[in-house]
């Protein structure tokens, strides 16, 4: 099997290369090789590579710049993937979408479904529900979303790293404690996605995060307490919960966001791990790379 992978250099792109499956051929291609948002540069790309796989981990990120500049948001998250749906539809391709929890408002007080109706709260999380709508428009029944939240690998611009650098730097961190996910490592995103791919019936709309809760809070204690057993801090420092109003942002956020993945992890065969156990293991890797 070929694979196109876009979004080359980012967390979850990272993680697929890594983990690839023995049998697969697969491409990696960053915003340098290829514009998800430009149609032409898709055909063009699809039509000369003929993968039977594409997974589209290319994103806009930036939650709140989105609110500054939403028609640049909906170009690559909304725009985009239809133009890789689109081209997939044409060349004979299957192509796996990775959406967000910010498709929903979070005032649901039980984990989301993939059935329930998305609200966006601000431009990222509309964006990548006009990138859902987008993808099903043009591959309908055939459409494969995987919704995930609260991303991060060792490499990243992500919340972990953040905390890890504010530690070192500062006296003490104040984070909000009232807004609720599942932090996922990008590995784990990456085997659900690779397990998808080996299901080519398996299309629909699916969700998938690492087990358990968290509120940011409860991810800095943690962060905290992993890094400084594995001698990646030098000391403590105090890490008081606020709350969001406390903490004022350009976009809203939504105060739980908690995503309902029993039926994927039926679907794919796995068992999702557990958010605490794979921190231990990202940082397990920071530390071994700290050593050699």
């Amino acid at each position: 099997m070929k694979a196109l992978v876009t979004g080359a250099g980012g967390q979850v792109a990272r993680a697929l290369a890594v983990l690839c499956p023995p049998g697969v051929q697969l491409l990696s291609l960053g915003r340098a090789e290829l514009d998800i948002g430009d149609p032409a540069a898709v055909q063009r790309a699809v039509a000369s590579q003929r993968p039977d796989l594409i997974i589209n981990a290319a994103a806009y990120t930036a939650v709140d710049k989105a609110e500054g500049e939403p028609e640049l948001a909906q170009r690559v998250n909304g725009a985009g993937p239809g133009h890789l749906a689109a081209a997939a539809r044409e060349h004979g391709a299957r192509l796996l979408h990775i959406s967000t929890d910010f498709v929903f408002d979070g005032t649901q007080s039980r984990p989301y479904a993939p059935a329930d109706a998305p609200r966006p709260l601000g431009a990222y999380g509309a964006s990548k529900l006009l990138g859902e709508e987008r993808v099903q428009a043009e591959l309908g029944g055939r459409a494969f979303i995987l919704r995930t939240a609260w991303v991060y690998d060792a490499l990243g611009r992500n919340f972990m790293n953040t905390m890890l650098k504010l530690m070192r730097e500062r006296d003490g961190l104040r984070v909000v404690a009232d807004q609720v996910g599942a932090p996922t490592h990008a590995d784990s995103i990456a085997r659900a996605l690779w397990a998808a791919a080996g299901r080519p019936a398996l299309a629909g709309i699916h969700h998938w995060t690492d087990a358990g809760v968290a509120s940011w809070y409860d991810f800095a204690i943690a962060i905290q307490e992993e890094a400084l057993a594995r001698g990646l801090l030098p000391g403590a420092v105090p890490v008081q919960p606020i709350a969001t109003a406390d903490y004022p942002t350009p976009a809203r956020r939504p105060a739980y966001s908690v995503l309902d993945c029993a039926s994927t992890a039926a679907a794919l065969g796995l068992t999702r791990p557990h958010w605490r156990a794979s921190l231990r293991a990202c940082l397990d890797g920071l530390a071994a790379r700290g050593r050699a």
